[in-house]
C-alpha cells in the first residue's frame, strides 16, 4: 500500500490543533487560533481559508478529524460543531478521504487505554512519534495524537 499523508485536526473554535503525519514521520504540527477581535463568521472564515493553505502546502491524502465530546457548555459546543463543519467541507472540498476517531478511539490508539487522562496522551505522543518542538497547548497533542490513531488503523484495514 503507498504511503498516505494524513492531515489530522483536534477541532475547536478559538484554538485548534493541526498535524501533518506520514509514514510515522511528524512533518508538521500547530495550535492554531482565531482572532478573538473578529465576528463569529470571520473566525470561522480563518479556520477554513487556514486549512486550505495546509492542504496546499502539504498535499495530505487523508483527513482524520476527532468527534465531538461535551458535557458542559452548550454555547461551545454549538460553536466549535460549526467549526468542525467548516474543517468536513473544506476537507471534502479537497477531495480528502475523511476519517472521523471519537475521543475513547483515540486514547486506546495512543495509549492502549480508553479512559486515559489528557496528561497520560501528553505523555505518550513522543514517546511514538518525534516531536521537535516545545508544544505549548495540548490541541496540538490532541491532534498529532489523532494523526497516530488514523495510521495506525490504515495498517489494519
Amino acid at each position: 500500500m503507498p504511503n498516505k499523508k494524513i492531515l489530522a485536526v483536534d477541532p475547536g473554535y478559538e484554538r485548534l490543533g493541526i498535524a501533518v503525519i506520514e509514514s510515522g514521520n511528524l512533518l508538521y504540527s500547530e495550535c492554531f487560533q482565531t482572532d478573538k477581535k473578529f465576528p463569529h463568521s470571520k473566525r470561522l472564515e480563518q479556520i477554513g481559508t487556514h486549512l486550505e493553505k495546509i492542504i496546499k502546502k502539504y498535499s495530505p491524502n487523508i483527513f482524520a478529524i476527532e468527534t465531538l465530546f461535551f458535557s458542559k457548555n452548550q454555547k461551545t459546543a454549538l460553536m466549535v460543531s460549526e467549526a468542525r463543519g467548516v474543517l468536513l467541507y473544506v476537507a471534502d472540498k479537497e477531495g480528502l478521504e475523511i476519517r472521523e476517531f471519537s475521543p475513547a478511539e483515540v486514547k486506546i490508539g495512543v495509549t492502549g487505554y480508553g479512559r486515559s487522562t489528557k496528561d497520560q496522551i501528553i505523555s505518550m505522543v513522543p514517546k511514538i512519534i518525534q516531536v521537535e518542538k516545545k508544544i505549548r497547548f495540548d490541541d496540538e497533542f490532541d491532534a498529532i495524537a489523532v494523526g497516530i490513531t488514523c495510521e495506525a488503523t490504515k495498517q489494519f484495514e
